[in-house]
Formats: C-alpha cells, structure tokens, sequence
C-alpha cells in the first residue's frame, strides 16, 4: 500500500474516531454502542499504520491474501453487529409490551375511577333532591344553638 494511501485512511480512521466521540459527547449514540466503532477505528488505524501485521495475521491464519483477511473481518463485525442489535431489539419488545400492559392496567384504573365519580355524582343529585341536605343543616343550625 503507498504512503499517499496509508496517509487518506489514517486520516479517515482519526475524523471517524473524532465523529463518533462526538456523537457520544452529544448523547446521540449510546457508549454501549459507540465502543465496537472505536474498536474497528483503533483496529483500521493499527493495520494502516502496520501493514506487516495483517500479512502476518493472514499466514498465522491459513489464509491466501491479506484482502481475504479483510473480508473475514469485516463479515465478523457485521455478524457481531447484528447479533448485539437483535439482543437490544428483543430487550425493547419485552419492554414495550410490559410498558403496553401497564398503559392498559392504568386505562382501566382511570374508567374505575370515572364511573365510582360519576356513581358519586348520581348519589350526591339524589340526596339533593330528596332534602336530605336540608335536614341536615336544620340539625346543625340546631346543634349551635344548644
């Protein structure tokens, strides 16, 4: 690989590095998330700036060609990517359908409470119109007389 080369992917590597910090910084991208990038970043910078290291990877491995090696490599992390995103999205499916059950547990408390107001209602319309209420502010008015 020529120097012109190794020289535009180091630079990609550090602005990519710098971008997802920030990102993280901002609270956009979760730690969590952001370490497997820093570690394919850190891993980019270290084969760009050592190329020795991925022939030698590529013989220790059995493998033909250094580009073969690559490909081996970025097909793990696209495995490892995927394998981390379905832990999350089955987490946030088990969380949301709690969430839902207790949305609907709180729906019903509501209507529960709704009718026992409106019961309270009808019986309080009803003690109005049967002159209960008279009677017992007679009884009252009678008591602070005594």
């Amino acid at each position: 690989m020529s120097l012109k080369v190794q020289i535009v992917v180091a630079a990609a590597a550090v602005i990519a590095l710098v971008y997802i910090g920030n990102l993280v910084r901002i609270r956009r991208l979760e730690l969590k998330y952001a370490l497997i990038w820093f570690l394919v970043g850190v891993l980019l910078l270290v084969f760009d700036l050592s190329p020795g290291l991925l022939n030698s990877m590529t013989e220790l491995l059995g493998i033909t060609l250094p580009i073969n090696m690559l490909f081996f490599l970025g097909f793990a992390f696209v495995l490892m990517i995927i394998f981390s995103q379905t832990i999350v999205i089955s987490n946030l499916t088990r969380r949301t359908k709690r969430l839902t059950q207790e949305i609907a547990l709180l729906h019903r408390r509501i209507d529960n409470i709704k009718s026992r107001e409106q019961e309270t209602k009808e019986i309080i319309a009803s003690i109005r119109g049967s002159g209960y209420e008279e009677d017992v502010q007679k009884e009252g008015a009678q008591e602070e007389e005594r």
